[in-house]
């Protein structure tokens, strides 16, 4: 399976390590009224979906960039693939604008 880099083009996956659902990037404030239990939910809750999903993948044996990858779990096909400090940090814009706490 090839994996399309943003900045280093098309890399064997065997270059990766997989770490699970992208929603992992978005942790829980640990400073909120119900911490423990959204801890709990950030560590321990997963989907496992059928589909077009978001991964998180970390370059260990390149560059070591941290990626989300757009997937199919049904037939492997790589549907894209950002860097995902770029995402969080537009999720965090977005968080701004809108007046909510990043």
């Amino acid at each position: 399976m090839l994996i399309p880099h943003p900045l280093l083009g098309l890399r064997d996956a065997q270059e990766f390590t997989y770490l699970g659902d992208a929603r992992l990037i978005d942790r829980p404030n640990g400073m909120a009224e119900n911490a423990a239990e959204a801890f709990h939910d950030y560590v321990y809750l997963r989907d496992n979906p059928a589909g077009v999903h978001r991964e998180l993948w970390f370059h260990e044996q390149g560059d070591r960039s941290w990626l989300i990858v757009t997937r199919d779990t049904t037939t492997h096909e790589i549907l894209g693939a950002e860097l995902a400090r770029d995402v969080a940090l537009t999720r965090r814009g977005a968080l701004s604008e809108g007046g909510a706490q990043a």
